[in-house]
């Protein structure tokens, strides 16, 4: 059972004392080598036999080892760390000083308060003081709280940091030293304060860094803070809960919002979380539920740990039937029996899904995962598909499938095909084309690629030309892009042909494609520059094209972006 679950309850005797039925399913866990105090918490849970991650992650945490441990959302990887570490530090010699000796760093706000509560349920009889600071709050009742002595800390790293300036804790004692949630703790939005923390903790510690979801990157970053460590695996790779049923629906981008309303409201769903992009997003989406006559509230990094904690426990208690969130609320939030989660916007990083749907099926129950996917979503969703290494059924909407042609409709990767007013153009006649048919567009080209600076216009137009857009829009032959579809403004006196013109998009009075004008036609030339007719200077080089414009980053390629919803530097960013 996971360690985290409060949906099974053991009976309790008058005197406090678990019945014999949970306490006798205990010995699963003595075999672990637990303590009779924290064996009877657990018995108070109602936890009778360790998840495969506690089973493995117990014993080497208790044998003094460096763990990396990974196993799906909702397993109970929390106790796996927990546990050992209460023991451990519980059979420490006593100090007056009451030294901080175990450190837990989470990434968000909410997962800090979490894992504190846990740390606390399952050390209640073994006298070990615990406290949690992190960001959003004011300071005061933390600076009271360390005063006291708490033997295990649950920090956020942006406000550690703040406590460490101000000299209201102390990390030379730490022993323990736990990163959950580890592959968001060591990307780029923690891993500078991380280092930073390491370099102030002893070197003599037992390290321990746990997640659902490791890249190769990650691990080979995890590492460097690591000693010789235990790598515990109890599930494939980035998989997620077999628990977990998931589909998707191909809809368009500008009918989501309609899409999500009708899905709540016809399939009866009290309680969904939804993930969006951004935090605009999550409120302004939460304001049209609430317009649509659904309950909803919003919970992103901009809002103030009241704010937060308040729509959450709305949310728990059922007041509110949609809860909208940013990836915040994608890691280690435990609700107890959550039934849907929908993504509405699917996330950049395909890591993230994995925990998002995670915050259903807990702890063996079940839980469905719907995606909304328009054609701009379908290369995340293959990114995320390639992660698992599974595909997500996709399964139509009556009454909501995209219009046939838009880009939602699309199955290539979510992208239609444009007409092809600035590509590769056909092949044309040769040196047919009359004044009024010179288009950079290539419609008479001989095979020319306006959009992409070559001529469609000579006959043999085969050469290359300047960079596609000119320096006036809508002039040039041979200019391609979208303004005016390279089409000449500049017309040739009647009866003159295109077979003189260059590839390069020079041409009589007009400009060529990098903006660079050429002679005037002369008349006695029959309106032909005289270059035309000299096979030396028509054969001789141009001026160099203007450079291309670097293509777009596709989106899985870029950075991950870290709004506020990951810490960035100052007083406290972390979330």
């Amino acid at each position: 059972m996971a360690a985290n679950s409060t949906s099974a309850t053991s009976p309790v005797t008058p005197s406090g004392q678990a019945s014999a039925a949970p306490a006798a399913s205990s010995s699963a866990f003595a075999a672990l080598g637990l303590r009779p105090e924290l064996l009877r918490a657990l018995a108070e849970q109602g936890y009778d036999t360790p998840t495969p991650i506690q089973a493995q992650g117990v014993p080497a945490v208790l044998s003094g080892r460096d763990v990396l441990g990974a196993a799906q959302t909702g397993t109970g990887k929390t106790a796996a760390f927990t546990l050992p570490m209460l023991q451990t530090i519980a059979a420490m010699p006593a100090d007056k000083q009451r030294p901080v000796r175990g450190l837990v760093m989470t990434p968000t706000r909410e997962l800090c308060v979490q894992v504190e509560e846990s740390v606390r349920t399952y050390g209640k009889y073994i006298g070990v003081r615990s406290t949690a600071i992190f960001g959003g709050v004011g300071m005061g009742n933390q600076f009271d709280a360390l005063r006291r002595g708490p033997r295990i800390v649950v920090a956020t790293p942006g406000r550690l940091l703040d406590h460490i300036s101000q000299r209201s804790i102390d990390l030379s004692n730490v022993s323990f030293v736990v990163l959950d949630e580890a592959d968001r703790m060591l990307d780029m939005g923690f891993i500078h304060d991380i280092k930073r923390l390491f370099a102030m903790l002893p070197k003599a510690r037992q390290t321990l860094l746990f997640s659902a979801t490791f890249s190769p990157e990650i691990r080979k970053l995890a590492s460097s803070f690591l000693r010789d460590p235990v790598s515990i695996e109890v599930a494939p790779r980035n998989s997620t809960a077999q628990m977990v049923t998931q589909t998707a629906h191909r809809v368009d981008k500008d009918a989501k919002r309609q899409v999500l309303s009708h899905l709540i409201r016809t399939r009866g769903w009290s309680q969904v979380l939804v993930f969006t992009k951004t935090k605009h997003g999550a409120n302004r989406l939460a304001e049209l539920l609430e317009k649509d006559g659904i309950t909803a509230d919003a919970i992103h990094g901009n809002k103030s740990q009241n704010q937060r904690q308040r729509a959450l426990n709305r949310f728990k208690d059922g007041e509110v039937t949609a809860l909208v969130a940013t990836d915040v609320a994608a890691r280690g939030i435990d609700i107890s029996l959550l039934p849907i989660v929908v993504n509405y916007d699917l996330p950049n990083v395909p890591e993230d899904y994995v925990h998002r749907i995670g915050r259903t099926a807990r702890a063996g129950a079940s839980g469905e995962a719907v995606s909304l996917v328009s054609g701009e979503d379908r290369p995340l969703l293959a990114a995320i598909e390639a992660l698992m290494k599974r595909t997500i059924p996709m399964r139509p909407l009556e009454g909501f499938v995209p219009a046939a042609g838009t880009t939602d409709a699309s199955s290539d990767e979510g992208i239609t095909r444009r007409p092809d007013v600035s590509g590769r153009g056909g092949r044309g006649g040769r040196g047919e084309a009359s004044a009024s048919d010179t288009r950079g567009a290539g419609s008479r080209s001989g095979q020319g690629r306006g959009g992409q600076g070559r001529s469609g216009s000579s006959g043999a137009g085969q050469s290359r030309g300047g960079d596609a857009r000119g320096a006036q829009p809508g002039a040039g032959a041979a200019r391609g892009g979208r303004s005016g579809d390279g089409r000449s403004q500049s017309p040739r006196p009647p009866g003159t042909r295109a077979e003189g013109q260059r590839g390069d998009g020079v041409r009589s009075g007009a400009p060529r494609g990098d903006g660079v004008r050429s002679p005037a036609p002369r008349p006695e030339s029959g309106g032909r520059p005289q270059w035309a007719s000299d096979p030396a200077r028509r054969n001789a080089p141009t001026a160099a094209p203007v450079a291309r414009r670097p293509a777009a980053v596709p989106a899985l390629l870029r950075a991950r972006p870290h709004d506020a919803e990951t810490h960035s530097g100052g007083s406290d960013s972390s979330v």
